[in-house]
């Protein structure tokens, strides 16, 4: 029985109670993940990835808030590179979910947030100083090599930054930059989570999350610039087909 379908409560009561939740939570799970310190990566990715798939039951049974994936068949047998639009929390705990064990390139000052940013640490991100210019890119270039080679995705947001519902933000070429370098191939995703999610926003919103997974994109021989080019053309196409609001 979900608390959405079967009562009454307005979307702030529903989003108070989903906060309260995560309060709840988070502390203890988070004493979990620091135990996990000395386990494998991939054992320890996939204990601590426990966490979002909690939130995302959580959103689904209090919120309301479901999502609905189109083309799995376009996933790799060998580890990719995901590039994906990037407009709220959500789809960095879902993609835990949809996608095989993953890492993400973000910057370095996640990992100091207390009890998120520790287990996230935990999970072998890919963490990066971005004022440092081309030393941040060899950085990257070599632990995606290293993370690729253990059997780790790699999770990108070429924007850089979460952008609202309808906005496009500049596609940095970072992660088109790294799959060059490492010749993995590249899975571009579209999604509208902001709809109903939306960055900084207290109050979410009841419905169906749409994920898009589009077909692989060999990196070899192309250029960082127009990989980068061809994965915002993609991305940005799949997006004026998405409603910007509920």
């Amino acid at each position: 029985m979900r608390v959405y379908k079967d009562s009454p409560l307005p979307n702030l009561m529903r989003s108070a109670l989903f906060a309260l939740a995560l309060a709840l939570l988070t502390p203890p799970y988070s004493a979990i993940a620091l135990m996990t310190v000395f386990l494998p990566r991939h054992t320890r990715w996939r204990i601590i990835s426990g966490w979002s798939r909690c939130v995302i039951w959580l959103s689904a049974w209090i919120l309301g808030l479901e999502y609905r994936v189109e083309g799995r068949e376009n996933l790799t047998d060998r580890p990719a590179i995901i590039l994906s639009k990037h407009q709220s929390a959500w789809e960095t705990l879902a993609f835990q979910l949809i996608f095989p064990p993953q890492v993400h390139v973000l910057k370095r000052e996640l990992l100091w947030i207390p009890f998120f940013g520790w287990g996230l640490a935990l999970m072998s991100p890919i963490a990066i100083d971005r004022g440092r210019g081309m030393r941040a890119l060899r950085q990257m270039a070599t632990k995606g090599a290293d993370r690729l080679a253990q059997g780790f995705w790699i999770v990108v947001f070429p924007e850089g930054t979460r952008v609202r519902p309808g906005a496009t933000g500049e596609y940095r070429t970072g992660g088109a930059w790294l799959a060059v370098r490492t010749g993995a191939p590249v899975i571009p995703v579209a999604h509208n989570a902001g709809v109903y999610w939306g960055r900084n926003a207290f109050i979410k919103r009841p419905g169906v999350i749409r994920v898009v997974i589009g077909k692989p994109i060999a990196s070899s021989g192309q250029s960082p610039e127009l990989l980068n080019e061809t994965v915002k053309a993609w991305i940005e196409n799949e997006m004026l087909g998405m409603r910007p609001h509920p």
